[in-house]
């Protein structure tokens, strides 16, 4: 299939743009390495070649005006548009006030970012795996997300900021516990749906976190659907640290998990009153030049074993070689992991049907949860141009790029795949999706050893 034009903030054939993602006046400041301000809608279509991801050491200034809720801003008409209204689209997303053209950094390539993340990073260096026992990985560091207030910047009173969190979180709070929402303990809470008693329930996600156009509404819309589904886990891909800290400060009955500190990452998110954590390992992919790892969690379900996996494998077709090598060594991990447990992986893949063929199909005791299910057209396509209008590239272009893979225990209960589910379909009021991958919500069920 043709490659669709990239440009320095996309890569190819689908890979999500890399930006900001914020909502919430205690994120003030906070820097992110990955795109900035921009008219991307223009650069789309600048370059037939494929292009990387932006990054490196340049970072955006997120500002108070950003993460407050639309209504704090100055209002701007959402005008309905006929089919085509590509034009008017993009003038409402070039006068977006999230990023100054002061602080938008020069594009560069993944290879940058990926250099430009080794140099800050105070991660130690290991082989294979960074392993820990710890009930919650380390939280966000602070002070390399961080910077000083822009020069002339008026900096409100401890008592203003107290009140400008309140009046910007409380929407997100109330998207995610529902309407009844007030201000008791999160704790105290009930969820809208809660998940059938012997069902796993899982959800996978490539919330393209660092797109910086409309950000308060795309997170507003993610948490809805979160707290919508209550999955018992959750494996997103494109996480940034912002964006992580207003899921873990709302999103208080789950565990989270991630696989890095800086850039964009991938993070698991395990339901407390459905699912023991019980250790977590970070598996280096050794070649990368995207920075790139595979995240793992040992987790105990009601009392099922299980293995958690989750990745984003490496961008562009001209990735290729190395998104196999990631490929295969999922696939060794999962094969390896104890055989009394279950193992699911869920992930942005970034794989294209000819490259599983290339590789003669998935190992014997490894399957495609969406070809276990007899391949449900409706579920197909997880990036599909052809709808999903938020990168406005010119061409169709459908692929199953977001896939699960199940490794079933060698003994004991099986695990066997119920439905799949495509989410995040419904277009929001800023015109835009939650992000320009669907998500997947997948249930599976445990079902008696033949033995």
């Amino acid at each position: 299939m043709d490659e669709p034009p990239c440009s320095p903030s996309d890569t190819c054939s689908g890979e999500p743009r890399v930006g900001c993602n914020d909502s919430a006046p205690y994120l003030l400041d906070t820097k992110v390495e990955g795109k900035t301000g921009k008219n991307k809608k223009h650069k789309k279509r600048r370059s037939a070649a494929c292009r990387t991801k932006t990054g490196g050491g340049d970072c955006t200034q997120v500002t108070v005006e950003e993460l407050s809720p639309p209504s704090q801003h100055p209002p701007e008409r959402h005008e309905k548009r006929s089919a085509g209204s590509k034009q008017e689209k993009n003038t409402r997303k070039t006068r977006n006030p999230s990023i100054s053209p002061e602080t938008s950094p020069a594009p560069s390539s993944h290879r940058q970012k990926a250099q430009s993340a080794r140099k800050t990073s105070a991660r130690s260096a290991c082989d294979q795996s960074t392993q820990t026992e710890s009930p919650q990985l380390q939280s966000v560091q602070t002070q390399s997300t961080q910077t000083p207030p822009i020069q002339g910047e008026h900096t409100p009173s401890t008592e203003s900021k107290s009140t400008q969190t309140k009046q910007s979180s409380f929407p997100l709070k109330q998207a995610y516990w529902g309407n009844s929402f007030t201000d008791q303990s999160a704790d105290q809470q009930k969820p809208q749906f809660s998940s059938r008693n012997s069902y796993l329930t899982v959800i996978t996600w490539n919330i393209d976190g660092l797109d910086l156009d409309n950000v308060f509404d795309r997170v507003k819309g993610l948490l809805s659907l979160l707290g919508k589904y209550r999955a018992d886990v959750v494996l997103l891909q494109e996480l940034i640290p912002p964006s992580l800290q207003i899921l873990q400060n709302i999103m208080t009955d789950y565990q989270f998990l991630q696989a890095s500190e800086e850039g964009y990452f991938t993070g698991i998110l395990l339901r407390k009153e459905r699912v023991q954590f019980l250790q977590s390992s970070i598996v280096k992919y050794p070649t990368t030049e995207m920075d790139r790892n595979l995240l793992v969690a040992n987790v105990s379900f009601l009392g099922h074993p299980l293995c958690i996996m989750t990745s984003h494998l490496e961008s562009c077709k001209t990735g290729s070689q190395e998104r196999l090598n990631q490929l295969r060594r999922v696939w060794k991990w999962m094969k390896e992991a104890p055989e009394d447990h279950s193992v699911i992986f869920g992930g942005d893949t970034n794989l294209r049907d000819w490259e599983v063929k290339k590789l003669k199909g998935l190992p014997d005791s490894i399957s495609d949860v969406w070809e276990m299910l007899g391949n449900p057209e409706e579920s197909r396509y997880t990036w599909d141009t052809s709808i999903n209008d938020n990168n406005e590239i010119p061409n169709s272009i459908r692929l199953r790029f977001d896939r699960i893979f199940l490794r079933p225990a060698a003994e004991g209960a099986q695990l066997r795949p119920e439905s799949m589910t495509l989410i995040g379909l419904e277009k929001l009021k800023c015109d835009y999706f939650i992000s320009d991958h669907w998500g997947i919500l997948c249930t599976f069920t445990f079902e008696a050893s033949e033995e």
